[in-house]
């Protein structure tokens, strides 16, 4: 009898810490989700194809305009650099709409299916399942972003060198804003995580996120405050664009991109905490 009591007694201290959940086997699990979903496959592939499509529609249209008034032999190098990175960033624009959807979309999903309940009782803290989504979609999202910006940059060179022009990637002054566009889509899709998680609603949270991105900057342009002009920088999209596009493309007016991956990083931050503190405080 008392064999069998130990025996018993045993198993049952073994039985949680064989059903626990490392944060490496949360990760592998986000991973498997995210790369599973057909939004992911089609969000990512939107993604490349808008940002190679729109550097070879602005390379041609910038090489075309040229007409053989401008002798592009004859260019500075700092000029032929931005033209480079102007035409392989282009694409971001468009590109930033499809990564911010996707971020939303990967939490505000499971949530409508209900997976979100088999997800926070597999990790029951709910904070590891937060922070894997965010690691493995941050992961993801850059290295798209770095196969798309680098992908363009090619498609601007196999257009330009037909007219002289050249900038080497290795060029820190075309690598970097490369680097930055990559690294701009990856946050942005963590704080679109981050509102999803929030408002658990696609639908809300898809409109929050592009309205940030779209209608805010807009309407603060149009109000003749200085106090309206003063916060436009200190915007998601306006920020984030500071970290990677030339000055022909932001005007001159915006920071430096380090001030701007600063900013960009504390609407990161504010979306995070406020997910983490509301996914611990609410019900599944």
């Amino acid at each position: 009898m008392s064999t069998m009591t130990r025996t018993t007694t045993h198993s049952h201290r073994l039985g949680p810490q064989q059903t626990r959940l490392g944060f490496a086997g949360v990760l592998r699990s986000e991973w498997i989700k995210l790369r599973t979903l057909r939004s992911t496959v089609w969000s990512y592939l939107f993604v490349i194809v808008l940002t190679l499509g729109m550097a070879l529609v602005m390379s041609l249209t910038i090489a075309n305009g040229m007409g053989g008034e401008m002798d592009a032999r004859g260019m500075p190098d700092a000029a032929q650099t931005e033209l480079f990175v102007q035409s392989s960033v282009f694409g971001v624009y468009l590109a930033q709409l499809v990564v911010a959807v996707l971020g939303v979309l990967v939490v505000t999903g499971e949530y409508s299916t209900g997976m979100i309940r088999s997800t926070l009782a597999a990790v029951p803290t709910r904070l590891p399942a937060l922070a894997a989504k965010a690691a493995v979609l941050f992961v993801a999202t850059f290295v798209v972003g770095v196969v798309s910006t680098v992908g363009a940059y090619f498609v601007s060179t196999a257009v330009y060198s037909g007219y002289g022009l050249s900038a080497s990637i290795t060029d820190s002054d075309v690598f970097m804003p490369l680097l930055g566009a990559a690294l701009y889509l990856a946050l942005l899709a963590v704080f679109a995580l981050g509102v999803g998680t929030m408002v658990r609603s696609s639908a809300g949270g898809i409109g929050i996120v592009l309205a940030l991105i779209l209608v805010v900057p807009v309407v603060l342009q149009m109000i003749p405050a200085d106090w309206a002009q003063s916060v436009v920088p200190y915007l998601l999209s306006d920020a984030g664009t500071s970290m990677f596009a030339p000055e022909s493309m932001t005007g001159g007016d915006s920071m430096g991109a380090w001030q701007s991956l600063l900013v960009v990083l504390g609407w990161v931050a504010a979306s995070a905490t406020g997910a983490a503190v509301l996914l611990t405080k609410r019900d599944a």
